[in-house]
């Protein structure tokens, strides 16, 4: 995508006017939330994170159920099954999911991500796991990908029903497709009894550096994601005195260890055209393929950050297409 004269591209396509006031009020609140001195307003926050409870009767063709994994971290995740008859006895494949939000905002039960996995569920089908990991700064990095391994470890030992765990992919969107590729490395040096990982999706993933790279100058006033924002998050989430070339955040930059020893499984990697991460995105790809990971990378040229959560964006349907090619036939 070209910049404009002054070396600045456009935000965003044109967008229903709804969907854009929408983000224009999410965006605000956002803001407000996030304190000059690194913490955050959940009370405030919490009058526009609408929760959905677990949904035992079907509703758009899915049961939810919530299992708690460690009640010590509010550590838990949401399972959600298709309530197709023709499909409900079969054994799917399992997506284990991380939801986005910086490391810092949201929940497995926050609406948006119950109607997206839901919507995953129904129409991949797959035994969705919705993972419920703990938030910064009030925990900070390694304690997402603490939470995220345990619930591998915990669903190894307790197979959700009407799943197949040798069919296992980890997938996320934002900060939740950082989690799951850590996760997936961390994964690959345990030796599980039922659980086999098949796949990683990272989903527009949450990356950095201290480097600022053109996509983050030129992409400016996009909904959802800017450099202050993230620059914000990194902090948050970073352990302390870290800066954003810490592994966590950067992991081909010059803080980081060899990557080609690790074990990551087939990758599909959603990249936006819109969004002001794409080319961290995109270094990541070139990364895990000089490491001898095999990857798939789609790029959407109209896509902004968080697409795939729209059902009106065409985008969106061509996601789910690519998103259950991928878990079914590779």
């Amino acid at each position: 995508m070209s910049g404009t004269a002054c070396g600045r591209a456009g935000a965003s396509p044109d967008l229903p006017w709804m969907l854009r006031l929408s983000f224009t009020i999410t965006d605000t609140i956002i803001g407000a939330c996030l304190r000059r001195d690194g913490t955050v307003n959940r009370r405030l926050f919490s009058f526009v994170d609408v929760k959905s409870p677990p949904s035992a009767k079907p509703a758009n063709g899915v049961t939810t159920f919530d299992t708690t994994v460690d009640p010590s971290r509010n550590l838990w995740f949401r399972l959600f099954l298709p309530s197709d008859a023709a499909i409900a006895c079969e054994n799917l494949p399992v997506v284990v999911y991380f939801h986005g939000g910086g490391f810092v905002f949201l929940t497995a039960d926050s609406k948006p991500f119950d109607d997206f996995c839901r919507r995953l569920s129904r129409d991949l089908p797959a035994a969705v796991v919705s993972v419920n990991y703990r938030l910064a700064p009030e925990h900070r990095c390694p304690s997402q990908y603490d939470d995220g391994f345990d619930v591998l470890k915990f669903i190894d030992e307790n197979p959700p029903p009407n799943s197949d765990l040798s069919r296992c992919f980890i997938a996320g969107d934002s900060a939740g497709g950082n989690i799951a590729h850590h996760v997936v490395a961390r994964a690959g040096e345990f030796k599980f009894r039922n659980l086999k990982i098949q796949g990683l999706i990272p989903i527009q993933p949450y990356f950095g550096g201290e480097e600022r790279t053109a996509s983050e100058i030129q992409i400016v006033g996009a909904p959802i994601v800017s450099m202050g924002r993230t620059d914000w998050c990194w902090k948050a989430f970073l352990p302390e005195g870290s800066d954003r070339d810490h592994p966590a955040a950067n992991l081909f930059g010059p803080k980081s260890g060899d990557m080609s020893g690790v074990k990551i499984p087939k990758c599909l990697v959603f990249i936006g055209g819109f969004d002001p991460l794409k080319d961290w995105q995109k270094k990541y790809c070139e990364g895990m393929k000089k490491n001898g990971k095999i990857l798939k990378m789609i790029e959407y040229p109209k896509a902004i950050h968080s697409f795939y959560m729209v059902p009106e964006l065409p985008e969106s349907h061509f996601f789910i297409n690519e998103f259950r090619n991928f878990i079914y036939f590779g």
